[in-house]
């Protein structure tokens, strides 16, 4: 979808929307019987790295977070909520209602985080329905017009780069405790630890647009590695015998809890707390094997203990408090749920993988009928078949295309039950290989590609986040040659390129290099950085590269800043 149909699909559903709530006792279809007069507010929150049992209210042993159970209790609770193995396809999944494989968005780094600019996510569908929006921590679905939050649909926008802070992405002097964002595009640095700082703007946020509806999206980078928290959150767990890195993932835990409790106060504080559907998920499971409520696997697999989190939904009034619900669901069912709950109409244009679940919520869904979910997740530049998948329904899970497990009697997949059950084994495989030629034929896995000079973002900071080709994507791994950015120019005309490079011992060669055209500059032993000015650039496709050379020794580029001058 071109960037102006997607004006046009914001308007179009404003419209529409707006006719709803116009018309007395028209409702959407699959709305409340009548139409209130006010949508609800939505405050999806959702933790990075943060396993399902991480938190007291499902079981943990150790971990204190009063304000999580206090959600927990006041929130109808899917037990059986599937997301990704890792980070980037979760959040494409949750943002559009699309498998990630449809996006672009199937890895975590090197190019492959970024998802296609026509995706309509679910920011776009409420801004046409009238809601300010706003997001706050973590995107990483592109750092770069026209991939970023505040390209799709997002009024305000506070955010790190990448995947976390202290990653290739993030410039000198990050930090968690001072860290370094940009807000609606520019560049600025907190001086809050992260998960203060971001909350703090999100019920700013909240404040300033409290007699409109709103939708915000707090997304914390923790507790994702790098364990970084103030020593007196960590003490405690220290003091119980845990191993100190579980010990400082618990303390971001807990850090973030009492941040979450902030949020809540806020909601009372204004009176809006009954207006409000908070939403409280993780991304995937834990990064290290710790509590994880006896399920197999972490982070990055494709059993429970990597795709299984908390998913807590609480509306006052409206969705019947402290009640479980065992149907299964994932990701992919927020973005139509939440059009459902606030009553604004979807993409008529736009395929979506997930369902409503507004019906379980409000506990009016009789013989919901069984489905089958996918998760899937590894490194390359395309999906492998049956590489770290699963298919899943009600009852039972195929993994990999040959282990079966019984989930209803064996939750924990200890028992592989394939052998018996041929017949099962090879229902879920056609079911999985028919969903991979569907999800692989809607683009196919080319990259997007980075826009420069244009004049949404001019300079842009291309970083190894976005780094193709290379092995070298942090300095631990500085001679496994040099990666490139897909990119277009955006508008023709005379470029500078400021190539930051690491220190070499001797005088050297900085190159830039786009589609086999290339051009240098000699710099001295010790520098940092090179600016190479007035390079004539047409309204080209392809690949660019920057590097340090000297001898026989190549050493990519840190970061490449390119400028449109004329």
């Amino acid at each position: 979808m071109a960037k102006r149909s997607r004006r046009d699909f914001i308007k179009h559903i404003g419209a529409a929307a707006g006719a709803l709530t116009a018309i007395p006792g028209c409702a959407h279809s699959t709305a409340h019987t009548a139409v209130s007069t006010r949508r609800p507010n939505v405050v999806l929150v959702l933790t990075d790295d943060q396993g399902y049992g991480d938190m007291a209210c499902h079981g943990n042993p150790y971990l204190k977070t009063p304000n999580i159970d206090r959600l927990y209790g006041e929130s109808a609770r899917f037990t059986q909520f599937h997301v990704s193995p890792v980070c980037t396809p979760t959040r494409a999944c949750l943002m559009t209602g699309r498998y990630n494989y449809r996006t672009g968005a199937i890895d975590t780094y090197r190019g492959r985080a970024m998802m296609h600019p026509d995706e309509v996510t679910i920011a776009e569908m409420l801004k046409g329905g009238g809601y300010a929006t706003g997001i706050f921590g973590k995107w990483h679905l592109g750092d770069n017009y026209p991939l970023r939050a505040m390209d799709q649909g997002f009024d305000e926008s506070l955010v790190h780069r990448g995947g976390g802070l202290l990653q290739p992405s993030s410039p000198p002097g990050d930090s968690y405790f001072a860290p370094i964002v940009w807000r609606n595009g520019k560049q600025e640095q907190l001086q809050a630890y992260c998960t203060d700082a971001f909350t703090n703007a999100a019920m700013d946020f909240i404040e300033r647009h409290k007699t409109t509806p709103f939708f915000v999206y707090l997304a914390t980078n923790a507790p994702h590695a790098p364990l970084f928290v103030d020593d007196r959150y960590v003490a405690p767990y220290l003091t119980m015998g845990l191993d100190e890195r579980t010990a400082k993932a618990y303390g971001m835990v807990t850090n973030f809890d009492e941040n979450l409790g902030r949020l809540l106060t806020k909601l009372d504080q204004l009176g809006i707390a009954d207006d409000t559907i908070v939403i409280y998920m993780t991304d995937n499971g834990p990064d290290s094997m710790r509590y994880n409520a006896g399920m197999r696997g972490k982070k990055g697999d494709a059993y429970e203990g990597g795709i299984r989190v908390p998913f807590f939904v609480r509306w006052p009034g409206k969705i019947q408090a402290g009640r479980d619900i065992d149907r299964i669901a994932a990701h992919i069912d927020l973005t139509p749920a939440l059009l459902d709950l606030c009553g604004v109409p979807g993409p008529q244009a736009v395929h979506l993988d997930g369902k409503s679940i507004a019906p379980l919520l409000r506990g009016a869904a009789h013989n919901w009928p069984d489905r089958a979910l996918f998760s899937q997740w590894h490194r390359g530049d395309a999906p492998e078949p049956h590489r770290n998948a699963a298919v899943r329904t009600q009852q039972y899970k195929l993994v990999n295309g040959k282990e079966l497990y019984d989930l209803s009697t064996d939750p924990a997949e200890n028992l592989d039950i394939a052998a018996n059950q041929p017949e099962i084994v090879n229902r879920l495989r056609a079911a999985y290989d028919d969903w991979f030629k569907d999800v692989s034929s809607t683009r196919g896995y080319e990259p997007p590609k980075i826009l420069l000079g244009a004049p949404q973002e001019n300079p842009s900071v291309l970083t190894r986040q976005d780094w193709r080709g290379a092995e070298g994507w942090s300095d631990s791994k500085l001679d496994q040659g040099v990666g490139y950015w897909e990119v277009q120019f955006a508008t023709a005309g005379l470029y500078d390129f400021l190539v930051d490079i690491p220190p070499q011992d001797e005088p050297a060669t900085v190159w830039v290099d786009f589609n086999g055209a290339r051009f240098s500059q000699p710099v001295e032993a010790k520098a940092e950085s090179c600016r190479i000015t007035g390079q004539r650039m047409d309204t080209d496709t392809g690949r660019v590269q920057a590097w340090v050379e000297h001898g026989n020794f190549r050493q990519g580029a840190r970061f490449l800043t390119v400028e449109r001058k004329s």
